[in-house]
Protein backbone atom coordinates (compact mmCIF):
# COMPACT_ATOMS: atom_id res chain seq x y z
CA UNK A 1 0.00 0.00 0.00
CA UNK A 2 1.74 2.83 -1.05
CA UNK A 3 1.39 6.15 0.71
CA UNK A 4 1.09 8.97 -2.63
CA UNK A 5 0.58 12.04 -0.45
CA UNK A 6 -2.24 14.23 0.06
CA UNK A 7 -4.45 11.01 1.51
CA UNK A 8 -4.02 9.11 -1.48
CA UNK A 9 -3.34 5.29 -1.31
CA UNK A 10 -2.70 2.97 -4.30
CA UNK A 11 -2.26 -0.38 -3.79
CA UNK A 12 0.92 -2.43 -6.01
CA UNK A 13 1.88 -5.72 -5.68
CA UNK A 14 5.42 -7.02 -5.98
CA UNK A 15 7.49 -9.73 -6.68
CA UNK A 16 11.17 -9.91 -5.77
CA UNK A 17 13.37 -11.31 -8.56
CA UNK A 18 14.03 -15.12 -8.08
CA UNK A 19 16.61 -16.79 -6.23
CA UNK A 20 19.99 -17.81 -8.41
CA UNK A 21 19.50 -15.40 -11.06
CA UNK A 22 22.37 -13.26 -10.65
CA UNK A 23 21.96 -9.61 -10.99
CA UNK A 24 24.70 -7.21 -11.21
CA UNK A 25 22.59 -4.13 -10.68
CA UNK A 26 19.36 -4.36 -8.87
CA UNK A 27 16.72 -3.07 -11.02
CA UNK A 28 12.79 -2.21 -10.36
CA UNK A 29 10.69 -2.45 -13.18
CA UNK A 30 7.09 -0.22 -12.65
CA UNK A 31 4.12 -1.57 -14.86
CA UNK A 32 1.48 0.37 -15.14
CA UNK A 33 -1.88 -1.56 -16.72
CA UNK A 34 -4.39 0.95 -19.06
CA UNK A 35 -8.15 2.24 -17.93
CA UNK A 36 -10.46 0.00 -16.93
CA UNK A 37 -7.39 -2.71 -16.70
CA UNK A 38 -5.62 -3.44 -13.39
CA UNK A 39 -2.29 -5.13 -12.07
CA UNK A 40 -3.66 -8.44 -12.85
CA UNK A 41 -4.42 -7.69 -16.41
CA UNK A 42 -3.31 -10.66 -18.34
CA UNK A 43 -0.81 -8.61 -20.52
CA UNK A 44 0.61 -6.99 -17.34
CA UNK A 45 1.46 -10.72 -15.91
CA UNK A 46 3.21 -11.71 -19.13
CA UNK A 47 4.92 -8.68 -19.04
CA UNK A 48 5.94 -9.04 -15.15
CA UNK A 49 6.63 -12.88 -15.78
CA UNK A 50 9.51 -11.94 -18.21
CA UNK A 51 10.71 -9.50 -16.27
CA UNK A 52 10.86 -11.46 -12.96
CA UNK A 53 12.65 -13.97 -14.99
CA UNK A 54 15.62 -11.99 -16.16
CA UNK A 55 15.89 -11.09 -12.56
CA UNK A 56 13.47 -7.36 -11.76
CA UNK A 57 11.86 -6.55 -9.00
CA UNK A 58 8.41 -6.18 -10.40
CA UNK A 59 5.74 -3.85 -8.96
CA UNK A 60 2.35 -4.39 -10.77
CA UNK A 61 0.31 -0.58 -9.78
CA UNK A 62 -3.19 -0.24 -9.67
CA UNK A 63 -4.47 3.48 -10.52
CA UNK A 64 -6.81 4.85 -8.32
CA UNK A 65 -10.30 2.56 -8.39
CA UNK A 66 -8.71 0.24 -10.22
CA UNK A 67 -8.56 -3.96 -9.47
CA UNK A 68 -10.49 -3.50 -6.60
CA UNK A 69 -9.21 -0.47 -5.03
CA UNK A 70 -12.77 1.10 -5.02
CA UNK A 71 -12.98 1.60 -1.43
CA UNK A 72 -9.30 3.06 -0.74
CA UNK A 73 -10.00 6.87 -1.47
CA UNK A 74 -13.12 8.82 -1.63
CA UNK A 75 -12.30 10.81 -4.88
CA UNK A 76 -13.33 9.43 -8.19
CA UNK A 77 -10.76 8.71 -10.33
CA UNK A 78 -10.42 10.25 -13.63
CA UNK A 79 -7.16 10.58 -16.07
CA UNK A 80 -5.59 13.77 -14.85
CA UNK A 81 -5.03 12.73 -11.54
CA UNK A 82 -1.51 12.73 -12.39
CA UNK A 83 0.61 14.28 -8.65
CA UNK A 84 -0.81 10.62 -7.19
CA UNK A 85 1.13 8.97 -9.91
CA UNK A 86 4.02 11.13 -9.34
CA UNK A 87 3.90 10.30 -5.56
CA UNK A 88 3.91 6.30 -6.15
CA UNK A 89 6.62 6.52 -8.16
CA UNK A 90 8.20 8.89 -5.89
CA UNK A 91 7.42 6.35 -2.80
CA UNK A 92 8.86 3.24 -4.10
CA UNK A 93 11.81 4.86 -4.98
CA UNK A 94 12.47 5.86 -1.74
CA UNK A 95 11.38 1.83 -0.88
CA UNK A 96 14.10 0.73 -3.39
CA UNK A 97 17.09 3.23 -3.58
CA UNK A 98 19.57 0.89 -4.96
CA UNK A 99 17.50 -0.09 -7.57
CA UNK A 100 18.02 0.89 -11.15
CA UNK A 101 14.60 2.65 -11.47
CA UNK A 102 11.79 1.93 -14.99
CA UNK A 103 8.72 2.94 -15.73
CA UNK A 104 6.40 1.01 -18.56
CA UNK A 105 3.04 1.42 -19.38
CA UNK A 106 0.07 0.30 -21.98
CA UNK A 107 -2.32 2.56 -23.41
CA UNK A 108 -3.59 5.16 -20.46
CA UNK A 109 -0.82 3.88 -18.35
CA UNK A 110 1.65 4.32 -21.12
CA UNK A 111 0.33 7.51 -21.39
CA UNK A 112 0.86 8.32 -17.71
CA UNK A 113 3.58 7.08 -17.22
CA UNK A 114 5.57 9.29 -20.20
CA UNK A 115 3.96 12.14 -17.96
CA UNK A 116 5.58 11.16 -14.66
CA UNK A 117 8.59 11.49 -16.86
CA UNK A 118 7.96 14.89 -17.78
CA UNK A 119 8.01 15.33 -14.08
CA UNK A 120 10.60 13.07 -12.62
CA UNK A 121 12.92 16.37 -12.68
CA UNK A 122 10.35 18.89 -10.62
CA UNK A 123 9.92 15.81 -8.26
CA UNK A 124 13.68 14.04 -7.57
CA UNK A 125 12.74 10.86 -9.16
CA UNK A 126 15.71 9.10 -11.23
CA UNK A 127 13.98 7.31 -13.97
CA UNK A 128 16.39 4.58 -16.17
CA UNK A 129 14.09 3.79 -19.04
CA UNK A 130 10.45 4.24 -20.03
CA UNK A 131 8.32 2.40 -22.26
CA UNK A 132 4.82 3.52 -23.30
CA UNK A 133 3.06 1.12 -25.59
CA UNK A 134 0.00 2.68 -27.76
CA UNK A 135 -0.30 5.56 -25.45
CA UNK A 136 -3.14 7.74 -25.19
CA UNK A 137 -1.84 10.93 -27.41
CA UNK A 138 -4.90 13.26 -27.48
CA UNK A 139 -7.53 12.02 -25.97
CA UNK A 140 -10.29 14.40 -27.72
CA UNK A 141 -8.83 11.99 -30.82
CA UNK A 142 -9.21 8.67 -29.04
CA UNK A 143 -12.72 9.58 -27.79
CA UNK A 144 -13.74 10.78 -31.12
CA UNK A 145 -12.33 7.20 -32.96
CA UNK A 146 -14.23 5.30 -29.70
CA UNK A 147 -17.28 7.17 -30.75
CA UNK A 148 -16.94 6.48 -34.60
CA UNK A 149 -15.42 3.57 -34.79
CA UNK A 150 -16.17 -0.28 -34.29
CA UNK A 151 -18.87 -0.29 -31.55
CA UNK A 152 -17.28 -3.66 -29.49
CA UNK A 153 -14.88 -1.05 -28.51
CA UNK A 154 -17.24 1.40 -27.39
CA UNK A 155 -19.32 -1.35 -25.99
CA UNK A 156 -16.38 -2.89 -23.74
CA UNK A 157 -14.58 0.82 -22.40
CA UNK A 158 -18.54 1.51 -21.69
CA UNK A 159 -19.74 -2.08 -20.13
CA UNK A 160 -16.25 -2.05 -18.10
CA UNK A 161 -16.58 1.65 -16.57
CA UNK A 162 -20.02 1.12 -15.48
CA UNK A 163 -19.19 -2.05 -13.31
CA UNK A 164 -16.04 0.49 -11.59
CA UNK A 165 -18.64 3.12 -11.29
CA UNK A 166 -21.19 0.69 -9.58
CA UNK A 167 -18.18 -0.51 -7.33
CA UNK A 168 -17.20 2.77 -6.49
CA UNK A 169 -21.58 3.45 -5.25
CA UNK A 170 -20.93 0.64 -3.19
CA UNK A 171 -17.96 1.21 -1.08
CA UNK A 172 -18.60 4.70 -0.49
CA UNK A 173 -22.72 4.67 0.29
CA UNK A 174 -24.28 7.61 0.24
CA UNK A 175 -21.20 9.83 -1.05
CA UNK A 176 -21.77 8.49 -5.12
CA UNK A 177 -24.98 7.96 -6.93
CA UNK A 178 -24.15 7.53 -10.36
CA UNK A 179 -27.72 6.49 -11.69
CA UNK A 180 -28.40 9.02 -14.81
CA UNK A 181 -24.54 8.86 -15.68
CA UNK A 182 -24.43 4.89 -15.68
CA UNK A 183 -27.31 4.69 -18.09
CA UNK A 184 -26.00 7.17 -20.36
CA UNK A 185 -25.00 5.13 -23.67
CA UNK A 186 -22.26 7.77 -25.17
CA UNK A 187 -19.20 7.19 -23.90
CA UNK A 188 -18.50 11.28 -24.70
CA UNK A 189 -21.94 12.58 -22.95
CA UNK A 190 -20.90 10.13 -19.85
CA UNK A 191 -17.42 11.43 -19.94
CA UNK A 192 -18.68 15.16 -19.83
CA UNK A 193 -21.22 14.16 -17.09
CA UNK A 194 -18.21 12.93 -14.72
CA UNK A 195 -16.25 16.21 -15.96
CA UNK A 196 -18.81 18.51 -14.98
CA UNK A 197 -19.79 17.29 -11.58
CA UNK A 198 -16.53 15.12 -10.29
CA UNK A 199 -13.59 17.60 -10.99
CA UNK A 200 -12.53 20.95 -11.26
CA UNK A 201 -12.52 21.31 -14.90
CA UNK A 202 -15.40 23.41 -16.43
CA UNK A 203 -15.71 21.68 -19.40
CA UNK A 204 -15.14 18.29 -21.30
CA UNK A 205 -12.26 19.78 -23.66
CA UNK A 206 -10.50 21.02 -20.51
CA UNK A 207 -10.46 17.68 -19.30
CA UNK A 208 -9.03 16.09 -22.25
CA UNK A 209 -6.60 18.52 -22.70
CA UNK A 210 -5.65 17.99 -19.40
CA UNK A 211 -3.74 14.82 -19.85
CA UNK A 212 -2.95 14.86 -23.67
CA UNK A 213 0.62 14.79 -24.27
CA UNK A 214 1.00 16.38 -27.90
CA UNK A 215 1.98 19.74 -27.87
CA UNK A 216 5.05 20.57 -25.02
CA UNK A 217 4.20 18.39 -22.55
CA UNK A 218 6.89 16.03 -22.93
CA UNK A 219 9.85 18.65 -23.78
CA UNK A 220 11.28 18.31 -20.01
CA UNK A 221 11.76 14.38 -20.94
CA UNK A 222 15.04 13.18 -19.95
CA UNK A 223 14.97 9.91 -18.90
CA UNK A 224 15.65 7.50 -22.28
CA UNK A 225 11.66 6.54 -23.19
CA UNK A 226 10.78 4.16 -26.41
CA UNK A 227 7.26 4.81 -27.59
CA UNK A 228 5.76 2.29 -29.39
CA UNK A 229 2.11 2.34 -31.46
CA UNK A 230 0.40 0.95 -34.42
CA UNK A 231 -0.05 2.31 -38.11
CA UNK A 232 -3.56 0.27 -37.48
CA UNK A 233 -4.51 1.30 -33.76
CA UNK A 234 -8.18 1.81 -33.73
CA UNK A 235 -8.18 4.24 -31.17
CA UNK A 236 -4.99 6.05 -30.57
CA UNK A 237 -3.89 7.87 -34.49
CA UNK A 238 -0.75 7.76 -35.82
CA UNK A 239 -1.57 11.25 -36.97
CA UNK A 240 -1.17 12.37 -33.40
CA UNK A 241 2.23 11.05 -33.34
CA UNK A 242 3.33 14.61 -35.57
CA UNK A 243 2.19 16.91 -32.99
CA UNK A 244 4.28 15.53 -29.82
CA UNK A 245 7.54 17.27 -28.63
CA UNK A 246 10.27 15.69 -29.65
CA UNK A 247 13.03 15.44 -27.11
CA UNK A 248 16.26 13.80 -28.06
CA UNK A 249 15.61 11.36 -25.06
CA UNK A 250 11.75 9.75 -26.92
CA UNK A 251 12.32 6.88 -29.41
CA UNK A 252 9.47 6.37 -31.75
CA UNK A 253 9.14 2.84 -32.85
CA UNK A 254 5.60 2.72 -35.32
CA UNK A 255 4.87 -1.00 -36.69
CA UNK A 256 2.62 -1.60 -39.83
CA UNK A 257 0.29 -4.22 -37.57
CA UNK A 258 -0.65 -4.34 -34.04
CA UNK A 259 -3.60 -3.09 -33.13
CA UNK A 260 -4.24 -1.14 -29.89
CA UNK A 261 -1.31 -3.23 -27.50
CA UNK A 262 -2.45 -6.30 -30.02
CA UNK A 263 1.64 -7.39 -30.33
CA UNK A 264 1.29 -11.05 -30.35
CA UNK A 265 3.05 -13.16 -32.66
CA UNK A 266 2.41 -16.65 -31.18
CA UNK A 267 -0.46 -18.38 -29.35
CA UNK A 268 1.29 -19.13 -26.11
CA UNK A 269 4.62 -17.57 -24.20
CA UNK A 270 5.81 -14.48 -24.34
CA UNK A 271 4.63 -11.82 -27.16
CA UNK A 272 6.72 -9.42 -29.18
CA UNK A 273 6.05 -6.75 -26.93
CA UNK A 274 7.37 -8.54 -23.67
CA UNK A 275 10.18 -9.19 -25.35
CA UNK A 276 10.65 -5.58 -26.51
CA UNK A 277 10.10 -4.41 -23.37
CA UNK A 278 12.63 -6.23 -22.17
CA UNK A 279 15.47 -5.69 -24.28
CA UNK A 280 14.37 -1.99 -23.65
CA UNK A 281 14.51 -2.36 -19.47
CA UNK A 282 17.67 -4.11 -19.99
CA UNK A 283 19.58 -1.62 -22.18
CA UNK A 284 22.20 0.62 -20.03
Amino acid sequence: MLDCGDDVRLLGLHAAPPAGVPVATPRLAVLLHGWEGSADSLYLLSLAQVLHERGFDVVRLNLRDHGGTHALNRELFHSCRLPEMVGAVVRLQSLFPQHRLSLAGFSLGGNFCLRVGARAGAAGIDIARIVAVCPVLDPATTIDALERGPSIYHSYFMQKWRRSLRLKQEAWPGVYDFGAMIGDTSLRSMTERMVLRHTEYPDLASYLSGYAITGRVLESLAAPAALITAADDPMILERDLARLARPVSLELTVTARGGHCGYMDALRGPSWIDRRIAFELERD
